[in-house]
């Protein structure tokens, strides 16, 4: 009786001096968790942690401490990248902005030290001070137009649109000038209906921008085209050209806000740098996507996606 208590005073004792070595241990691993946390903090970097243990609710906890720095990193750096955009467009706004107030205020100034010029001269610099007070009416409503979308701000009821209506009406509203600039059009609407789900005035805002973009910048190949197609989920608008297109390294910042590559056409679309920033935010606000692809002075292809609605 006496052996056998003795050894369970032993094996108590092995106990208490095994959970006193680990809880040395467990000090030990947590002071050097907070001093690699301050580190990682203090300095900024994207590391992660990196401890040995065999403790599986320390190797979890590990787990979810690496999984919250990558958070941290993540957001860190969507911050840097957002900080970088907004002073970009800060400036540009105000460059864009000084430049046709600045002509207006010269054509002024040359108004008013000359009252004696003569009728048809005032009336040729009125006509110019005009269209850059227009220049610069559109650039305020275009800054104005995605803050709106960007906040959640802009009034967008959602409905059933008869795509096959808003695609012809869009185009043929440009035929005129196509023909006599002598374009090839070409358009593919189906006869049977085929309904998305939109808000018809922000589609036809949109297909107006991609086919005067296409305008703009397809007039080397002289074709444009439209076609509207469908699947069973989603129904698809697609704006083409074979203009001189767009190069592969830039075809994911043409929807940037600002975006100012002189050769892009993002940066004179609208003359804001903003117009298919402006574009893709209303395909996103209706629920939808757009996407590009472009072989310069082959094929440049704008693709509308919508939800598709059964009728």
């Amino acid at each position: 009786m006496t052996l056998i208590l003795l050894m369970m005073i032993a094996i108590l004792i092995c106990l208490v001096m095994y959970q006193a070595v680990n809880r040395v241990g467990h000090r030990k691993q947590l002071r050097r968790l907070r001093s690699e946390i301050e580190r990682i903090s203090s300095l900024g970097t994207h590391e992660k942690l990196l401890l040995m243990t065999n403790d599986r609710e320390f190797k979890a906890l590990l787990m979810e401490i690496n999984r919250l720095l990558e958070a941290q990193h993540q957001m860190y750096s969507d911050y840097a990248k957002m900080e970088i955009s907004m002073k970009k467009m800060v400036s540009n706004i105000s460059h864009d902005l000084k430049t046709p107030l600045t002509v207006v205020l010269g054509y002024i100034e040359m108004l008013h030290l000359d009252p004696a010029m003569h009728a048809e001269e005032r009336e040729r610099l009125l006509g110019k001070v005009y269209v850059k007070t227009q220049e610069t009416l559109v650039l305020i409503h275009d800054f104005f137009d995605l803050a709106k979308l960007e906040s959640g701000d802009q009034d967008m009821p959602m409905t059933r649109i008869l795509m096959n209506e808003r695609c012809g009406t869009t185009i043929l509203a440009y035929y005129d000038i196509l023909t006599e600039q002598g374009y090839l059009v070409h358009i593919e609407i189906p006869d049977h209906p085929i309904y998305g789900f939109g808000n018809d005035e922000a589609l036809h805002r949109v297909l107006n921008n991609l086919i005067s973009n296409s305008i703009q910048y397809g007039n080397h190949g002289k074709q444009l085209g439209l076609t509207l197609r469908e699947d069973e989920s989603s129904v698809y608008v697609d704006i083409w050209d074979r203009g001189k297109g767009i190069d592969a390294m830039h075809i994911d910042h043409v929807f940037e806000r600002m975006y100012t590559l002189e050769d892009s056409r993002n940066k004179f679309y609208q003359g804001s740098g903003l117009g298919l920033t402006i574009t893709k935010r209303l395909v996103e606000s209706m629920g939808g996507s757009i996407h590009l692809r472009s072989k310069p002075y082959e094929l440049t292809v704008f693709t509308v996606q919508l939800k598709k609605v059964q009728y």
